[in-house]
């Protein structure tokens, strides 16, 4: 394990967590491959009763897609156990724009959350572009983004991530499709709901109830898992199995708290202070 602060400070830090953001691509699984100590993790926490929250910016899916995936590979979850950048994008459509028609650079699974949250999907005269995760993604609808953004609609995006993590290697994500729309429009997003947007640490220390002196963040991105988890005053806990690797440290401006080689080493260090 490498570390940026003394082992007491370690020890103290980790003694004090009361419960726990836990990224998932990345950092408890690659594709539909569970990455070590993923399932003895979540098994410690259950156990102790410590409570802990699932949290991707991946919106692709919805909640019970992830419980379905976890599930399958043999992890506790709950619906109310998964927040994903799609559910919190539809709870701040909800508080910013109730009844905003939407036109959606999203899979099938995203459009259909914001239709049972009540909100109009269309293809006309839209009032705001939503960008998510969008492997469906088609050349005609990423020009009539463009347009609509040209012609003055507003847009967001559900979250900033430029890569996810497969098997192998990365694919291109949210962030990669935004640059574009920016190349081609010159239009910055509005807003960028997921991580590390506070907006959705505030909603998964909700959903916990724990104070976020008391919460960490455990993932492997630090644009997204570690810049979050410094702004909204969670301890952040970097874990190198996903996409960021220990040379990309030097060039951080926000170092983690904590860095582990993978959620294995993470729970070695915490049965140790435990024992």
């Amino acid at each position: 394990m490498k570390m940026y602060l003394s082992q007491k400070e370690v020890e103290r830090r980790i003694a004090g967590l009361a419960g726990f953001v836990l990224d998932m691509d990345g950092t408890l699984y690659l594709g539909d491959t569970l990455l070590p100590g993923a399932a003895e993790l979540l098994a410690w926490l259950t156990e102790r009763g410590v409570p802990f929250l699932y949290l991707t910016n991946n919106s692709s899916k919805d909640a019970m897609a992830y419980v379905r995936k976890l599930q399958r590979l043999g992890l506790p979850a709950e619906p109310d156990r998964v927040l994903t950048s799609g559910a919190a994008t539809t709870g701040w459509l909800q508080a910013h724009h109730p009844d905003a028609r939407l036109f959606v650079l999203g899979t099938p699974s995203l459009q259909a959350e914001f239709r049972a949250a009540g909100f109009a999907i269309v293809d006309d005269s839209p009032d705001l572009v939503v960008l998510g995760f969008d492997m469906t993604l088609t050349y005609d609808r990423l020009a009539q983004a463009c347009t609509f953004i040209r012609q003055g609609t507003p847009w967001i995006a559900t979250h900033p991530d430029i890569n996810c993590p497969v098997p192998g290697g990365f694919i291109p994500d949210a962030g990669a499709i935004a640059a574009a729309i920016v190349a081609s429009t010159g239009v910055e997003p509005r807003v960028v709901i997921g991580k590390p947007n506070p907006y959705i640490f505030k909603e998964a220390l909700a959903r916990l109830g724990t104070l976020p002196e008391a919460t960490a963040m455990v993932g492997d991105r630090l644009y997204t898992d570690i810049a979050g988890a410094r702004g909204a005053g969670l301890t952040a806990i970097l874990v190198l199995s996903g996409e960021t690797k220990e040379e990309d440290l030097a060039a951080a401006g926000d170092l983690p708290d904590l860095i582990f080689p993978s959620v294995q080493a993470l729970l070695q260090a915490l049965v140790a202070v435990a024992s």
